[in-house]
């Protein structure tokens, strides 16, 4: 079944369900800036817009657009700053 995530007071909302890959989420994120904790390996990709995102252990942020996927190692916390409306897809292993 499906489950509806929603942070940071609305800003971020995505849509959890399992298929063939596994855990997955589809969402979008307010322009604004978050920092998000992850439990498990995360990939990102960014669907539509373009994120900027600051991975544990750098000092310089990264830009990311659509089709575009970075990783969050189990554990860790990241910084994401979006400039517009952004879709993601995170696949959680």
């Amino acid at each position: 079944m499906f489950k509806v995530n929603e942070y940071f007071e609305g800003k971020v909302t995505s849509l959890g369900f399992n298929n063939k890959e596994g855990a997955v989420t589809i969402g979008v994120m307010a322009a604004g800036e978050y920092e998000f904790g992850t439990s498990t390996v995360e990939y990102l990709t960014v669907t539509s817009g373009k994120m900027s995102v600051l991975l544990p252990g750098e000092t310089n942020w990264k830009t990311y657009r659509e089709s575009e996927t970075f990783k969050v190692e189990k554990d860790q916390k990241f910084k994401v700053k979006v400039e517009e409306s952004t879709s993601y897809k995170c696949l959680y292993k």
